[in-house]
Parts: structure tokens; C-alpha cells; sequence
């Protein structure tokens, strides 16, 4: 890792020079892109493994992560402290959720059914945290409890920060964990089954259709749940049934929804074709990637290359307390050591918020956490620290400062870009096409 080239506050009003010495430190390995991510077939009732590819590699869920909501919240049902008719209210933080959602205005209520519908049919990121509020009281409690279900399921590559799987670089899970959860809602909750399958979801006048196009491409097909963010690429938990067999096929990271769904389709066929064998592996036995040993691939400039594949530091949001983990010539390289750092066990709970921001002086890209108090700043660089992992503790006014010349670089931006009035565009449009004039018609006289 390059050393500090910029300054840190080590206190508040107290700028001191960062030492040039860096201890060494392990660097997280990285995969590379393939046509298509880890994948997993195997008998959903047995656990027989039919087949697999580096199905214990971390990878982003994406909108696999309802199938944890989904279970957390069954979970709520059979215990009593949720009911399918129950009435519960949309709250601000649900109604600003990114698409795709349903878009029910903050203050309405709706039934956890059809909320339940909308999560897994039309995968409605505002329906998944309507229900985890309803479910725990709070994001961060729901949170708590999906990752000890996954840890009770053996889940050990996963780690869930948010019910809806927007982008999160902690935010991850494997094809293993993915298949492990698919049998176990199946088993467990199979009078909740036909969320999975359903063809669409009612909205007034509006029929939501169900995102699984495999359902409309196999016949056998009953399930489950699909799923896309630019990081992962498009993902699919399918399963089918064919002659009272049961077979579960996880796809990650293809990079489009058609390839996931024949990719998918392609593995359902050929783990029908191989005959049941008690004696052979199960998926139980496969073994997981720890969190934190690989990062994830990044499939952003695969599927959105439009975007910046580095995860940038929101201007808005830089308050607070901070920790810094070097600088790097470019973003990408930023991006890759504040990722590594955020699945590493120091930083996989943190209560922070990480981004990549680049320096005053254009030295560098800095990755950083903020959205610390001053007490949990120093206590999380003590445990970086304790990781033989650069940190350095940033206070409020240096990121507030570093948030505010760069605001008024943008401001200074769009001021030196001059709008194109409608008499502007206009008058280019003329001197691009000159009308030809019209011949006077004359009359004829009959």
C-alpha cells in the first residue's frame, strides 16, 4: 500500500504530517471477470451436489437478498409477531429506496401479503424495508437478525447490511450460501411457496409482472428470486420440479437477464439428466471463501459502463468522524483497498460509511469511513491497526472542508457552462437546415 501523502487530523484542530513509513500489510486477492460468475446445481431435497463452479466465492447479492427478508420475516409469522393481514405503515426511509419499487407514498399502509408479493414478485425495494420496520422496529436491528440466521445456516461467506440488497460493499454471499437459503425457505415455509412463482403482483389497474423470466421459458420452473446491481451483475435462484424431483440452480454475476435465465435453464436440464446418488457430495460440505480474503468482482463495467465503477464518497453525507486507509494514484485503486477493508473483520460491522475521495492538492485518491463519532474513529484504527492495516483518524472539519472546495469546484463548473437557450437551439437548427423558399402559386383560371 502507498503511504499518506496528504495530512490527517489526528484530533480536532490538530494537523500533524502522516510518517512515510507504512508497515506491510496483506493485500486481499481479486478475481477476474468471466462470462459467467459462480453457479451451483443440486437436489434440493437431498443436498446431492450435481454440480458446481467456485460456488464458495464472495460475490454481491443484489436482490438475493429478499430471499433472507423473505425467511426473516416468515420467521416473524410463525412466531405470532407478524400476521399476513397485518396493516403496516410506508415510511420515509422505505419511500426514498431506489427502484425498482412500487412507490406507495410515505404514510399509507399496506397488508405484509402484499407487501410480501411485491418484495419477491416485482422485487420493490421500498416493500423490503417496510417489511424489516415492521419486523425488527429498525434497519440495523433487521439487519442483526438476518445475519444470525445466516451464521445459524451456516451462511459463513455471507453478511447482509441491508433487507432490499442495494449496493453495499459488505453486502455479500455466495452461490453456495444463496442455494443453502433456497432449500431451507423451501423447507421450512412451504406454505409460502407461491410467493416465488407467482406471475404477477396487483396494483390497482396495473398488473406488476413477475421479474423470473424463467417461468415463462420452462415449463417445470417454480421459483425463485432475481437479481441485479451494476457491481454483480444479473443473478438468479431458480428452481424447477420435474417428476416429484426438486432441483435448485444458482447463477451469478451474467450480463444480461437472458443469459441468466438460459444459463440457469441450461443447468436445471442437465441436473434432471444425472440420476440420483445418496452417496455423493452435498452442498453442505462445499466450502466458503472467508469475507475479506477475496473482494467480490465488480461487474460495473461489464454491464453499466457508463458509470464509475469506483464507489465515491457522497458529498452530502461527509460528516462526522473518519478514518483514511492511504492513498493511491487512481479511484480504482482506492476503491479496491477501501472495499478489502470493509470485509475485513475490523470493518464488516462498523457503523460508517465508506467512499473514495479525492484529494485538495490532486495528490491522490484517499479511501476512507466516515460517519464516525471521535471515539469510535480511534477505537476502529486501533483494530486496523491491531490487523497490521494502515489508518489514520480524520476529524469533521477536515472531511467538511474537503466536502466544501469541492462543491464549489462543481459550482464553479456549471457556471463557466453557459445554458443553451430554446432561441440558441433554435438558431443552430436554422443554420444547420436553410429552407428553401416556396414558389408562389398561382391561380388558374377556369
Amino acid at each position: 500500500m502507498l503511504a499518506l501523502t496528504h495530512q490527517t487530523v489526528l484530533a480536532e484542530g490538530t494537523i500533524l504530517p502522516v510518517s512515510p513509513s507504512v508497515s506491510p500489510q496483506p493485500k486481499p486477492a481479486i478475481t477476474a471477470p468471466a462470462a459467467i460468475g459462480p453457479s451451483i446445481v443440486f437436489d434440493a431435497n437431498t443436498g446431492e451436489l450435481l454440480s458446481h463452479d467456485r460456488a464458495g466465492e464472495p460475490w454481491y447479492p443484489a436482490s438475493l437478498t429478499k430471499m433472507m427478508t423473505a425467511f426473516v420475516t416468515f420467521k416473524k409469522i410463525r412466531e405470532g409477531k407478524l400476521r399476513l393481514d397485518q396493516q403496516i405503515t410506508v415510511s420515509e426511509l422505505a419511500s426514498s429506496q431506489a427502484p425498482s419499487k412500487v412507490g406507495i407514498p410515505a404514510g399509507k399502509t399496506i397488508s405484509v401479503d402484499w407487501a410480501l408479493q411485491a418484495m419477491l414478485i416485482y422485487s420493490a425495494n421500498d416493500m423490503a424495508y417496510v417489511l424489516a420496520e415492521a419486523s425488527s422496529g429498525s434497519i440495523a436491528q433487521f439487519a442483526t437478525e438476518m445475519n444470525e440466521v445466516a451464521a445459524a445456516l451456516g451462511m459463513s461467506a455471507s453478511h447482509f447490511a441491508n433487507p432490499n440488497g442495494l449496493f453495499d460493499p459488505r453486502q455479500i454471499t455466495s452461490a453456495r450460501d444463496m442455494g443453502v437459503l433456497a432449500a431451507v425457505l423451501l423447507k421450512e415455509f412451504p406454505q409460502h411457496a407461491h410467493y416465488f412463482d407467482q406471475d404477477y403482483v396487483p396494483l390497482g389497474k396495473r398488473r406488476l409482472s413477475n421479474r423470473n423470466s424463467l417461468l415463462r421459458e420452462m415449463p417445470e420452473a417454480d421459483g425463485m428470486k432475481t437479481g441485479f446491481v451494476c457491481n454483480s451483475g444479473f443473478n438468479l435462484v431458480a428452481s424447477a420440479t420435474r417428476n416429484g424431483r426438486k432441483i435448485i440452480a444458482v447463477v451469478l454475476g451474467t450480463k444480461s437477464g437472458y443469459a441468466r435465465t438460459i444459463a440457469a435453464k441450461d443447468m436445471l436440464e442437465q441436473g434432471f439428466l444425472k440420476p440420483n446418488n445418496p452417496a455423493g457430495a452435498k452442498i453442505a460440505t462445499l466450502t466458503n471463501l472467508q469475507p475479506g480474503a477475496v473482494i467480490p468482482v465488480d461487474m460495473t463495467t461489464e454491464v453499466c459502463r457508463k458509470k464509475n465503477p469506483a464507489l465515491m464518497a457522497d458529498l452530502e453525507n461527509l460528516k462526522g468522524w473518519g478514518v483514511s486507509f492511504g492513498t493511491y494514484p487512481d479511484a480504482i485503486q482506492a476503491d479496491v483497498a477501501l472495499r478489502g477493508r470493509m470485509l475485513s473483520p475490523a470493518g464488516i460491522d462498523a457503523p460508517a460509511t465508506g467512499g473514495v475521495l479525492r484529494l485538495q492538492d490532486k495528490s491522490g485518491y484517499a479511501a476512507i469511513m466516515s460517519g464516525l463519532d471521535a471515539v469510535s474513529s480511534f477505537d476502529l484504527c486501533k483494530k486496523y491497526k491491531a490487523e497490521n492495516a494502515q489508518c489514520d483518524v480524520l476529524s469533521p472539519s477536515y472531511l467538511e472542508g474537503i466536502a466544501s472546495v469541492e462543491k464549489l469546484k462543481r459550482q464553479a463548473a456549471n457556471l463557466k457552462r453557459p445554458p443553451q437557450t430554446f432561441a440558441q437551439g433554435s438558431d443552430a437548427a436554422k443554420k444547420k437546415k436553410k429552407r428553401k423558399p416556396q414558389k408562389k402559386r398561382v391561380k388558374k383560371k377556369l
